[in-house]
Protein backbone atom coordinates (compact mmCIF):
# COMPACT_ATOMS: atom_id res chain seq x y z
CA UNK A 1 0.00 0.00 0.00
CA UNK A 2 1.09 3.63 -0.46
CA UNK A 3 3.52 5.03 2.06
CA UNK A 4 2.52 8.21 3.90
CA UNK A 5 5.88 10.00 3.66
CA UNK A 6 6.56 13.44 2.24
CA UNK A 7 8.90 14.20 -0.62
CA UNK A 8 10.84 17.48 -0.56
CA UNK A 9 12.54 19.44 -3.34
CA UNK A 10 13.62 22.97 -4.26
CA UNK A 11 11.85 24.82 -7.08
CA UNK A 12 11.79 28.51 -8.03
CA UNK A 13 13.92 29.31 -5.01
CA UNK A 14 11.47 27.69 -2.58
CA UNK A 15 11.41 24.43 -0.67
CA UNK A 16 8.34 22.43 -1.61
CA UNK A 17 6.77 19.26 -0.26
CA UNK A 18 4.07 16.83 -1.33
CA UNK A 19 2.82 13.42 -0.33
CA UNK A 20 5.01 10.60 -1.62
CA UNK A 21 3.14 7.67 -3.17
CA UNK A 22 4.77 4.27 -3.58
CA UNK A 23 2.82 1.04 -3.76
CA UNK A 24 6.06 -0.93 -3.42
CA UNK A 25 6.88 0.85 -0.17
CA UNK A 26 9.97 2.56 -1.59
CA UNK A 27 11.13 5.53 0.51
CA UNK A 28 11.03 9.00 -1.05
CA UNK A 29 14.28 9.90 -2.80
CA UNK A 30 16.58 12.12 -0.79
CA UNK A 31 17.73 14.22 -3.73
CA UNK A 32 15.26 15.62 -6.24
CA UNK A 33 15.83 18.03 -9.12
CA UNK A 34 13.24 19.53 -11.44
CA UNK A 35 13.57 18.39 -15.05
CA UNK A 36 11.83 19.08 -18.35
CA UNK A 37 12.14 18.42 -22.07
CA UNK A 38 15.54 20.10 -22.26
CA UNK A 39 17.18 17.28 -20.28
CA UNK A 40 18.99 14.68 -22.35
CA UNK A 41 18.70 10.96 -21.71
CA UNK A 42 22.43 10.70 -20.97
CA UNK A 43 22.23 13.47 -18.37
CA UNK A 44 19.14 11.89 -16.82
CA UNK A 45 20.85 8.50 -16.66
CA UNK A 46 23.89 9.95 -14.88
CA UNK A 47 21.66 11.65 -12.31
CA UNK A 48 19.53 8.61 -11.48
CA UNK A 49 22.64 6.43 -11.21
CA UNK A 50 23.96 8.95 -8.66
CA UNK A 51 20.72 8.65 -6.68
CA UNK A 52 19.05 11.87 -7.84
CA UNK A 53 15.39 11.71 -8.79
CA UNK A 54 13.89 13.82 -11.57
CA UNK A 55 10.58 15.60 -10.98
CA UNK A 56 9.17 16.15 -14.44
CA UNK A 57 7.69 19.51 -15.40
CA UNK A 58 7.73 19.13 -19.17
CA UNK A 59 5.50 17.39 -21.68
CA UNK A 60 3.97 14.11 -20.44
CA UNK A 61 4.76 12.26 -23.66
CA UNK A 62 8.31 13.56 -23.38
CA UNK A 63 8.53 11.95 -19.95
CA UNK A 64 7.42 8.64 -21.43
CA UNK A 65 10.05 8.91 -24.15
CA UNK A 66 12.70 9.68 -21.56
CA UNK A 67 11.64 6.65 -19.50
CA UNK A 68 12.06 4.45 -22.58
CA UNK A 69 15.50 5.93 -23.24
CA UNK A 70 16.49 5.38 -19.61
CA UNK A 71 15.32 1.77 -19.82
CA UNK A 72 17.62 1.15 -22.79
CA UNK A 73 20.58 2.51 -20.86
CA UNK A 74 19.71 0.59 -17.68
CA UNK A 75 19.33 -2.66 -19.64
CA UNK A 76 22.80 -2.23 -21.09
CA UNK A 77 24.01 -2.33 -17.50
CA UNK A 78 26.95 -0.60 -15.79
CA UNK A 79 30.36 -0.88 -17.37
CA UNK A 80 32.45 -3.43 -15.49
CA UNK A 81 36.12 -4.34 -15.86
CA UNK A 82 36.55 -7.32 -18.13
CA UNK A 83 36.40 -10.62 -16.26
CA UNK A 84 35.11 -9.10 -13.03
CA UNK A 85 31.90 -11.15 -13.05
CA UNK A 86 31.76 -14.37 -14.98
CA UNK A 87 28.75 -16.48 -15.93
CA UNK A 88 26.55 -17.84 -13.18
CA UNK A 89 27.76 -21.17 -11.80
CA UNK A 90 24.24 -22.49 -11.16
CA UNK A 91 20.64 -21.84 -12.09
CA UNK A 92 19.99 -20.58 -8.57
CA UNK A 93 22.79 -18.04 -8.92
CA UNK A 94 21.41 -16.99 -12.31
CA UNK A 95 18.01 -16.46 -10.68
CA UNK A 96 19.44 -14.35 -7.86
CA UNK A 97 21.44 -12.26 -10.32
CA UNK A 98 18.29 -11.80 -12.40
CA UNK A 99 16.39 -10.61 -9.32
CA UNK A 100 19.21 -8.20 -8.45
CA UNK A 101 19.15 -6.79 -11.96
CA UNK A 102 15.36 -6.47 -11.80
CA UNK A 103 15.66 -4.62 -8.51
CA UNK A 104 18.29 -2.26 -9.89
CA UNK A 105 16.18 -1.63 -12.97
CA UNK A 106 13.08 -0.87 -10.90
CA UNK A 107 15.03 1.43 -8.58
CA UNK A 108 16.62 3.48 -11.37
CA UNK A 109 13.53 3.74 -13.56
CA UNK A 110 11.52 4.66 -10.47
CA UNK A 111 13.56 7.88 -10.17
CA UNK A 112 11.60 9.64 -12.93
CA UNK A 113 8.72 11.29 -11.08
CA UNK A 114 5.52 13.08 -12.05
CA UNK A 115 3.24 15.27 -9.94
CA UNK A 116 -0.41 14.62 -9.11
CA UNK A 117 -2.77 17.45 -8.26
CA UNK A 118 -5.17 17.31 -5.32
CA UNK A 119 -7.79 15.72 -7.61
CA UNK A 120 -5.24 13.09 -8.79
CA UNK A 121 -4.88 14.69 -12.23
CA UNK A 122 -1.42 14.94 -13.82
CA UNK A 123 -0.69 18.67 -14.38
CA UNK A 124 1.50 18.16 -17.46
CA UNK A 125 0.93 18.93 -21.13
CA UNK A 126 -0.69 16.07 -23.09
CA UNK A 127 -1.21 14.01 -19.95
CA UNK A 128 -4.07 11.49 -20.04
CA UNK A 129 -6.90 11.59 -17.55
CA UNK A 130 -5.69 9.21 -14.84
CA UNK A 131 -7.99 10.32 -12.05
CA UNK A 132 -10.21 7.23 -12.03
CA UNK A 133 -7.26 4.83 -12.30
CA UNK A 134 -5.53 6.55 -9.37
CA UNK A 135 -8.68 6.84 -7.27
CA UNK A 136 -9.29 3.09 -7.55
CA UNK A 137 -5.90 2.46 -5.98
CA UNK A 138 -5.39 5.43 -3.67
CA UNK A 139 -8.93 6.36 -2.74
CA UNK A 140 -9.83 9.99 -2.19
CA UNK A 141 -6.94 12.39 -2.72
CA UNK A 142 -5.58 14.34 0.24
CA UNK A 143 -3.60 17.12 -1.36
CA UNK A 144 -0.89 17.18 -4.05
CA UNK A 145 1.39 14.18 -4.35
CA UNK A 146 4.29 12.79 -6.36
CA UNK A 147 4.54 9.35 -7.94
CA UNK A 148 7.09 7.61 -10.15
CA UNK A 149 6.07 7.61 -13.80
CA UNK A 150 6.74 3.87 -13.92
CA UNK A 151 4.22 3.24 -11.14
CA UNK A 152 1.70 5.55 -12.79
CA UNK A 153 1.96 3.59 -16.03
CA UNK A 154 1.37 0.43 -14.01
CA UNK A 155 -1.79 1.95 -12.53
CA UNK A 156 -3.03 2.90 -15.99
CA UNK A 157 -2.35 -0.59 -17.35
CA UNK A 158 -4.04 -2.24 -14.38
CA UNK A 159 -7.07 0.02 -14.80
CA UNK A 160 -7.36 -1.06 -18.44
CA UNK A 161 -7.10 -4.75 -17.44
CA UNK A 162 -9.75 -4.23 -14.79
CA UNK A 163 -12.10 -2.61 -17.28
CA UNK A 164 -11.52 -5.17 -20.02
CA UNK A 165 -11.20 -8.27 -17.86
CA UNK A 166 -9.40 -11.56 -18.56
CA UNK A 167 -11.25 -14.23 -20.50
CA UNK A 168 -11.35 -17.57 -18.65
CA UNK A 169 -12.04 -20.61 -20.89
CA UNK A 170 -12.83 -22.73 -17.82
CA UNK A 171 -15.72 -20.34 -17.12
CA UNK A 172 -17.09 -20.66 -20.63
CA UNK A 173 -15.28 -17.54 -21.80
CA UNK A 174 -16.66 -15.31 -19.03
CA UNK A 175 -14.23 -12.70 -17.77
CA UNK A 176 -12.54 -12.05 -14.45
CA UNK A 177 -11.66 -8.44 -13.67
CA UNK A 178 -8.42 -8.13 -11.63
CA UNK A 179 -7.70 -5.17 -9.36
CA UNK A 180 -4.34 -3.43 -9.20
CA UNK A 181 -1.93 -5.53 -7.11
CA UNK A 182 -4.09 -8.68 -7.37
CA UNK A 183 -2.60 -11.48 -9.45
CA UNK A 184 -4.30 -11.69 -12.84
CA UNK A 185 -5.18 -15.21 -14.08
CA UNK A 186 -3.48 -14.71 -17.43
CA UNK A 187 -1.73 -18.08 -17.03
CA UNK A 188 -4.75 -20.27 -17.52
CA UNK A 189 -3.20 -23.69 -17.02
CA UNK A 190 -3.69 -23.64 -13.24
CA UNK A 191 -7.35 -22.67 -13.67
CA UNK A 192 -7.85 -25.46 -16.22
CA UNK A 193 -6.41 -28.00 -13.78
CA UNK A 194 -9.01 -27.06 -11.15
CA UNK A 195 -11.72 -27.28 -13.82
CA UNK A 196 -10.60 -30.78 -14.88
CA UNK A 197 -9.60 -32.55 -11.64
CA UNK A 198 -12.11 -35.17 -10.43
CA UNK A 199 -14.16 -33.80 -7.56
CA UNK A 200 -14.38 -35.80 -4.32
CA UNK A 201 -17.69 -37.55 -3.78
CA UNK A 202 -20.53 -35.20 -2.77
CA UNK A 203 -18.51 -31.95 -2.59
CA UNK A 204 -21.12 -29.97 -0.67
CA UNK A 205 -18.52 -27.43 0.44
CA UNK A 206 -15.02 -26.25 -0.44
CA UNK A 207 -12.44 -23.75 0.80
CA UNK A 208 -10.41 -21.65 -1.66
CA UNK A 209 -7.33 -20.49 0.25
CA UNK A 210 -5.75 -17.23 -0.96
CA UNK A 211 -8.50 -16.57 -3.49
CA UNK A 212 -7.07 -13.46 -5.18
CA UNK A 213 -9.50 -12.58 -7.98
CA UNK A 214 -11.87 -15.36 -6.85
CA UNK A 215 -11.43 -17.25 -10.13
CA UNK A 216 -10.93 -20.71 -8.57
CA UNK A 217 -13.86 -20.24 -6.20
CA UNK A 218 -16.03 -19.35 -9.20
CA UNK A 219 -14.83 -22.44 -11.12
CA UNK A 220 -15.69 -24.69 -8.17
CA UNK A 221 -19.14 -23.11 -7.83
CA UNK A 222 -19.77 -23.53 -11.55
CA UNK A 223 -18.78 -27.20 -11.19
CA UNK A 224 -21.56 -27.72 -8.70
CA UNK A 225 -19.97 -27.23 -5.29
CA UNK A 226 -22.86 -25.97 -3.18
CA UNK A 227 -20.88 -23.64 -0.90
CA UNK A 228 -17.40 -22.22 -1.36
CA UNK A 229 -15.63 -20.15 1.29
CA UNK A 230 -12.92 -18.06 -0.37
CA UNK A 231 -10.28 -16.51 1.90
CA UNK A 232 -7.63 -13.83 1.56
CA UNK A 233 -6.05 -11.27 3.86
CA UNK A 234 -5.45 -8.53 1.31
CA UNK A 235 -8.23 -5.93 1.24
CA UNK A 236 -7.97 -5.38 -2.51
CA UNK A 237 -8.13 -9.09 -3.19
CA UNK A 238 -11.22 -9.43 -1.00
CA UNK A 239 -12.99 -6.58 -2.80
CA UNK A 240 -11.86 -7.95 -6.17
CA UNK A 241 -13.11 -11.47 -5.42
CA UNK A 242 -16.46 -10.21 -4.16
CA UNK A 243 -16.98 -8.17 -7.32
CA UNK A 244 -16.01 -11.06 -9.58
CA UNK A 245 -18.23 -13.69 -7.96
CA UNK A 246 -21.10 -11.20 -8.22
CA UNK A 247 -20.38 -10.57 -11.92
CA UNK A 248 -20.17 -14.31 -12.56
CA UNK A 249 -23.48 -15.04 -10.88
CA UNK A 250 -22.13 -17.29 -8.12
CA UNK A 251 -22.32 -14.91 -5.15
CA UNK A 252 -25.09 -17.03 -3.65
CA UNK A 253 -22.66 -19.98 -3.42
CA UNK A 254 -19.34 -18.20 -2.74
CA UNK A 255 -18.63 -16.41 0.53
CA UNK A 256 -15.51 -14.24 0.54
CA UNK A 257 -13.99 -13.81 4.00
CA UNK A 258 -10.85 -12.28 5.44
CA UNK A 259 -8.56 -14.94 6.93
CA UNK A 260 -4.91 -15.84 7.10
CA UNK A 261 -5.22 -19.13 5.21
CA UNK A 262 -8.08 -21.23 6.64
CA UNK A 263 -11.58 -20.17 7.67
CA UNK A 264 -13.27 -21.83 10.67
CA UNK A 265 -14.63 -25.32 10.18
CA UNK A 266 -13.86 -28.17 7.80
CA UNK A 267 -14.67 -29.00 4.17
CA UNK A 268 -14.41 -32.07 1.93
CA UNK A 269 -12.35 -30.06 -0.57
CA UNK A 270 -9.69 -27.45 0.21
CA UNK A 271 -7.93 -25.76 -2.71
CA UNK A 272 -4.83 -23.56 -2.64
CA UNK A 273 -2.70 -21.98 -5.36
CA UNK A 274 0.13 -20.45 -3.27
CA UNK A 275 3.03 -18.37 -4.62
CA UNK A 276 5.30 -20.71 -6.49
CA UNK A 277 8.79 -19.33 -5.83
CA UNK A 278 10.42 -19.09 -2.36
CA UNK A 279 11.89 -15.60 -2.72
CA UNK A 280 11.21 -12.09 -1.46
CA UNK A 281 8.67 -10.01 -3.42
CA UNK A 282 9.46 -6.41 -4.31
CA UNK A 283 6.04 -5.13 -5.41
CA UNK A 284 2.39 -5.81 -4.50
CA UNK A 285 1.63 -8.10 -7.43
CA UNK A 286 4.76 -10.17 -6.73
CA UNK A 287 3.25 -11.44 -3.50
CA UNK A 288 1.27 -13.84 -5.69
CA UNK A 289 4.50 -15.20 -7.21
CA UNK A 290 7.13 -15.01 -4.47
CA UNK A 291 6.67 -16.58 -1.02
CA UNK A 292 9.59 -15.89 1.38
CA UNK A 293 10.55 -19.11 3.14
CA UNK A 294 7.55 -20.85 1.51
CA UNK A 295 5.43 -19.47 4.37
CA UNK A 296 2.09 -19.86 2.64
CA UNK A 297 2.91 -23.26 1.13
CA UNK A 298 4.02 -24.68 4.47
CA UNK A 299 1.12 -23.04 6.29
CA UNK A 300 -1.35 -24.63 3.91
CA UNK A 301 0.22 -28.09 4.18
CA UNK A 302 0.59 -27.95 7.97
CA UNK A 303 -3.03 -26.88 8.48
CA UNK A 304 -4.69 -28.95 5.78
CA UNK A 305 -5.40 -32.08 7.83
CA UNK A 306 -7.37 -30.06 10.39
CA UNK A 307 -9.38 -28.35 7.63
CA UNK A 308 -10.52 -31.54 5.84
CA UNK A 309 -13.54 -33.63 6.66
CA UNK A 310 -12.92 -37.41 6.78
CA UNK A 311 -12.25 -38.69 3.27
CA UNK A 312 -11.72 -35.17 1.93
CA UNK A 313 -9.03 -33.92 -0.44
CA UNK A 314 -6.69 -30.96 -0.53
CA UNK A 315 -5.73 -29.64 -3.95
CA UNK A 316 -2.35 -27.94 -4.08
CA UNK A 317 -1.69 -26.17 -7.38
CA UNK A 318 2.05 -25.60 -7.67
CA UNK A 319 4.55 -25.00 -10.44
CA UNK A 320 7.90 -26.79 -10.27
CA UNK A 321 9.71 -23.67 -11.48
CA UNK A 322 11.40 -23.33 -8.08
CA UNK A 323 12.87 -26.82 -8.54
CA UNK A 324 14.33 -25.92 -11.93
CA UNK A 325 15.75 -22.72 -10.41
CA UNK A 326 17.45 -24.71 -7.65
CA UNK A 327 15.39 -23.02 -4.92
CA UNK A 328 13.49 -26.10 -3.76
CA UNK A 329 13.85 -29.81 -4.48
CA UNK A 330 11.13 -32.33 -5.20
CA UNK A 331 12.34 -34.27 -2.16
CA UNK A 332 11.75 -31.22 0.04
CA UNK A 333 8.21 -30.86 -1.28
CA UNK A 334 7.39 -34.54 -0.76
CA UNK A 335 8.98 -34.36 2.66
CA UNK A 336 6.70 -31.45 3.56
CA UNK A 337 3.70 -33.58 2.56
CA UNK A 338 4.88 -36.40 4.80
CA UNK A 339 5.65 -34.11 7.74
CA UNK A 340 2.11 -32.70 7.51
CA UNK A 341 0.62 -36.21 7.58
CA UNK A 342 -0.50 -36.08 3.95
CA UNK A 343 -0.32 -38.58 1.13
CA UNK A 344 -0.62 -38.09 -2.61
CA UNK A 345 -3.71 -39.72 -4.12
CA UNK A 346 -3.31 -38.27 -7.59
CA UNK A 347 -1.67 -35.58 -9.68
CA UNK A 348 -2.57 -33.69 -12.85
CA UNK A 349 0.11 -31.85 -14.85
CA UNK A 350 0.02 -29.05 -17.38
CA UNK A 351 2.68 -27.34 -19.44
CA UNK A 352 2.69 -23.53 -19.51
CA UNK A 353 1.70 -21.81 -22.73
CA UNK A 354 2.69 -18.24 -21.83
CA UNK A 355 5.25 -16.50 -24.12
CA UNK A 356 8.16 -16.65 -21.64
CA UNK A 357 8.15 -20.44 -21.83
CA UNK A 358 9.41 -20.24 -25.41
CA UNK A 359 11.47 -17.04 -25.23
CA UNK A 360 15.08 -18.11 -25.66
CA UNK A 361 16.23 -14.58 -24.77
CA UNK A 362 14.74 -14.82 -21.29
CA UNK A 363 17.55 -15.09 -18.68
CA UNK A 364 15.67 -17.97 -17.04
CA UNK A 365 14.65 -19.66 -20.28
CA UNK A 366 16.05 -23.10 -19.42
CA UNK A 367 14.00 -23.28 -16.21
CA UNK A 368 10.87 -21.81 -17.79
CA UNK A 369 11.02 -24.20 -20.74
CA UNK A 370 11.12 -27.20 -18.36
CA UNK A 371 8.36 -25.91 -16.06
CA UNK A 372 5.31 -28.04 -15.25
CA UNK A 373 2.32 -26.89 -13.21
CA UNK A 374 0.75 -29.66 -11.11
CA UNK A 375 -2.43 -30.13 -9.16
CA UNK A 376 -1.51 -32.40 -6.25
CA UNK A 377 -4.46 -34.30 -4.80
CA UNK A 378 -3.65 -34.76 -1.12
CA UNK A 379 -5.41 -36.74 1.60
CA UNK A 380 -4.71 -37.48 5.23
CA UNK A 381 -3.36 -40.78 6.57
Amino acid sequence: MSTQHLIEWSEDGRTRTAQWRSESGAPPPRRVVVADDRMTADAAYRLVCEGTALLWRGDYQGARQLLTALARRVDRGPRRPRGRRGPAESTAEAFHRHRQEQGRRARLLGMLLVPLDADLAVPLRRAPDVREACARVYGAAQGPSVISLRELLGLIGAHEWREKGVEIPALGGDRVHPYYGVFSPVRGEYVDLVAEAPLPASPTAAFDIGTGTGVLAAVLARRGVERVVATDQDERALACARENVERLGVADRVEVVRADLFPPGRAPLVVCNPPWVPARPSSPVEYAVYDPGSRMLRGFLDGLADALTPGGEGWLILSDLAEHLGLRTREELLGAFETAGLRVVGRLDARPVHPRATDAADPLHRARAAEVTSLWRLATG
